[in-house]
């Protein structure tokens, strides 16, 4: 109790008056230093001590000195448990016994039974020493190396909290560890090393998040559920309660999904974790162009039975509101799913996997570099209608005799997923490819590695997503606060820097500095539709000119403009051929259905002031309020729903006010995604089983016998190790039954599956 008490004296006189503080830890260095550099005697026989933490002590600093570890090797205690013998010697001491485990490749010992040893009694209250021996049978290092040995060691609380805060912001292990060097002027006079420093972070990541990988990440999931409501998770596991797959989605996500969840990209080449479980992320994109994260999955298997368990709980948790578009690659296994959860979205191939190919599939062709290449992009990028695209495919399959090629066949036959011109009618929102996907995934690279656990990924998850959130905040303020000077006189443009964020107003200066490349033609003209051929000329990646030509439909009377590049449906941003159409028909403001929405910075988007696993409201003034009036408002929801006549009158009151505050920032109409949640009644999860991605095995090399019999003996000790903590954890609860879904309230979320069964479609013959 003494400690304790002086120590908070001590806190408190600190606030009183710092100069004291001051030069206390100032005496407390010097005092530290002179301990350093005070010389111990040698140990005799008769030297008394009044605690055996002080005889250690006393002892560990003349061994320091000495050039030699401190091991405590013996001790005996009363019944009550109090120690009253104690044996304390060299670290070398005691004999080297081989383990079987490890004949063919033996660890290196420091033991060479070293008899260099004091022993104590416990005399009346006081520990005194009866017996010492100095001598050792082996040689001593320097005191300078001394910090080297295993008892010598410390990591103070000052590089603890160092070490702790800079992991929680995504510091990798050797740039925390060199701060803590420079800090303290060199290796030699920190009393710890890198190993150190690596075990502290991973016992302090297992005590963030709790021991044991499937049931850490249900403990945080439910954390997560008491920050907030909002935050929704899916747990899949098997017969043993073994983490199988996991879906989750936090409340910012969800909100942003009213706004940008018309297209999606889903990817799942990012391997996260030591469990081998793809990192499967739904991404869109937001009003910046930026990635943005509408829920993420760990899945154990890349099957369609997997994919539809995932997207039906991502399509749940969305409230069964299906984007209008989805982008993945070639996988059979997502196209079934895609069949089964989302039948009316539009499915696309990734177009950047497919190009990418080429190389590797006609890349042995005579002609690939002196015509072929060129022949295919010109028929994929220059074909203004899908007969045109089928003409110019079919003419230089023929011409260089490629009917026979499986590949180019398959292509063909799957056209419609990824050849532009059959993608000209979709709003793709500037995404072609699933490259969204991958540049989430290589924004996640700097928080995890192949080999996180489950226990960190999640909370380096919420870290990488709080950057996420800085990076959108960031182009918010200067959309408001920066404007982009027009580059014309053209007052379409200044129509569309008005409104649109700095991001996508330089998209639409492109097309306006891209109208001095295009020579605009009349072709015909009947009553107020006039037909436009519109010549453009487009630099390839080689420097190479071509000359492209358009046809413009332009409708005077309701000023509609439709172009067959179909830039606009698309990509929402009005193309050069349009305006240059406008231009010549002296169209000074394009009609609202031109100016989307969505890419507008003057608009007050609900999921920016929804609270998040990752916010702090308390620095965002707008998301406090926001808090603040929902749950009020949801409280008189509840006085006032169990009567007709109450909801009309509060209806009314809120029409008055709506009506008295016109001025108020506008808001995109979009309705509010239903919260349903679910609960388990505390099943225990236990960690996934290690699983391998697709693609053929690792190559088999020739094992000696020795090393043969050293596995075996191995995987033994693995296997009966796994069935012991299985059969342990198992008897804590009995496994639902197949198919059921455990509920205990409707404020708590999580969902068991089992055994999953979901009837699909028979997929390809190539799945």
């Amino acid at each position: 109790m003494d400690g304790p008490l002086s120590s908070t004296g001590e806190d408190m006189g600190s606030f009183e008056n710092p100069a004291s503080n001051a030069e206390t830890e100032a005496d407390d260095t010097i005092q530290q230093e002179s301990d350093n550099d005070r010389v111990e005697e040698e140990p005799k026989p008769g030297m008394k001590f009044a605690t055996d933490h002080e005889l250690m002590a006393y002892y560990m600093r003349y061994a320091k000195q000495q050039g030699f570890g401190v091991i405590t090797q013996r001790t005996k205690r009363e019944a009550n448990g109090r120690v009253k013998y104690l044996t304390i010697g060299c670290a070398r001491g005691g004999k080297y016994h081989p383990s079987h485990s490890n004949i063919s490749r033996p660890r290196p010992t420091i033991k060479t039974d070293c008899k260099a040893r004091i022993n104590a009694h416990l005399v009346e209250g006081s520990w005194v020493v009866t017996t010492v021996e100095i001598g050792h049978n082996h040689s001593t290092v320097s005191p300078q190396k001394s910090r080297f040995f295993r008892s010598h060691k410390c990591l103070d609380e000052y590089s603890q909290r160092m070490l702790d805060l800079n992991d929680r912001a995504g510091i990798r292990m050797n740039k925390n560890f060199g701060a803590l060097v420079v800090d303290a002027g060199g290796f030699e006079n920190l009393q710890f090393q890198e190993k150190d420093c690596r075990n502290f972070i991973d016992k302090a990541r297992q005590l963030r998040l709790g021991k044991g990988g499937g049931e850490a990440l249900t403990e945080y999931f439910k954390r997560m559920r008491l920050q907030n409501d909002g935050f929704v998770y899916v747990i899949d596991v098997d017969e043993e309660l073994r983490l199988r797959n996991v879906f989750w989605a936090d409340a910012r996500s969800r909100a942003a999904y009213e706004y940008f969840g018309d297209v999606i990209t889903f990817d799942t080449t990012y391997l996260t974790n030591r469990y081998g479980m793809p990192f499967a992320p739904f991404v869109g994109v937001n009003h910046h162009g930026q990635s943005i994260l509408l829920g993420a999955g760990l899945i154990s298997s890349e099957d369609t039975s997997t994919f539809v368990w995932l997207f039906r709980a991502w399509l749940e948790c969305m409230d069964g509101r299906a984007p209008k578009a989805i982008i993945t690659d070639q996988d059979r296994a997502m196209k079934s799913a895609i069949v089964v959860v989302f039948p009316h979205t539009r499915h696309r191939y990734c177009l950047w996997h497919i190009m990418r190919k080429l190389p590797e599939k006609l890349g042995s062709h005579a002609a690939f570099n002196a015509g072929l290449k060129t022949a295919i992009q010109n028929a994929l990028y220059d074909s203004q209608t899908c007969g045109e695209f089928e003409e110019k495919w079919g003419q230089f399959i023929k011409k260089y005799d490629l009917g026979e090629n499986a590949w180019l066949q398959g292509l063909y036959n799957e056209r419609s997923f990824w050849v532009p011109v059959y993608l000209k009618g979709v709003f793709w929102a500037g995404m072609s490819t699933t490259q969204r996907s991958e540049s989430m995934n290589a924004f996640f690279d700097g928080f995890v590695h192949s080999g996180t656990t489950l226990k960190e990924f999640v909370d380096q998850f919420d870290n990488a997503l709080r950057k996420k959130v800085e990076l959108e905040t960031t182009a918010d303020f200067n959309s408001s606060n920066q404007t982009i000077p027009c580059s014309s006189a053209f007052r379409i443009e200044k129509q569309f820097q008005s409104v649109y964020t700095n991001a996508k107003f330089k998209e639409v200066q492109r097309e306006v500095w891209g109208m001095i490349l295009c020579n605009c033609i009349l072709i015909s003209k009947e009553g107020c539709i006039s037909t436009y051929d519109v010549l453009d000329e487009i630099t390839t990646d080689d420097d190479h000119v071509k000359s492209i030509k358009y046809t413009v439909y332009f409708n005077n009377e309701e000023v509609d403009v439709k172009c067959t590049c179909a830039l606009f449906e698309m990509r929402g941003i009005v193309c050069r051929h349009a305006l240059n159409v406008c231009q010549m028909n002296k169209i000074h403001a394009l009609p609202e259905k031109y100016v989307l929405d969505r890419w507008r910075k003057d608009l007050k988007r609900r999921y920016t002031m929804v609270k998040s696993s990752y916010d702090d409201l308390r620095q965002n003034a707008d998301s406090g309020r926001y808090e603040l009036v929902v749950k009020r408002c949801s409280k008189l929801a509840t006085r006032v729903s169990s009567s007709d006549a109450h909801v009309t009158a509060f209806m009314l009151h809120l029409d008055e006010f709506e009506n008295k505050f016109k001025g108020l920032t506008q808001e995109s109409g979009s309705t509010k995604v239903a919260e349903t949640v679910q609960t388990d009644k505390g099943k225990k999860i236990l960690s996934p089983h290690v699983v391998r991605g697709k693609g053929r095995p690792p190559t088999k090399r020739k094992v000696p016998p020795v090393e043969k019999a050293v596995t075996r003996r191995k995987n033994k000790q693995i296997r009966r190790k796994i069935f012991d903590d299985t059969s342990e954890q198992c008897e804590v609860s009995e496994a639902p039954e197949s198919g059921q879904i455990q509920s205990a309230g409707k404020d708590d979320f999580v969902v068991l599956t089992q055994c999953s069964t979901v009837a699909q479609p028979t997929p390809p013959d190539n799945e």
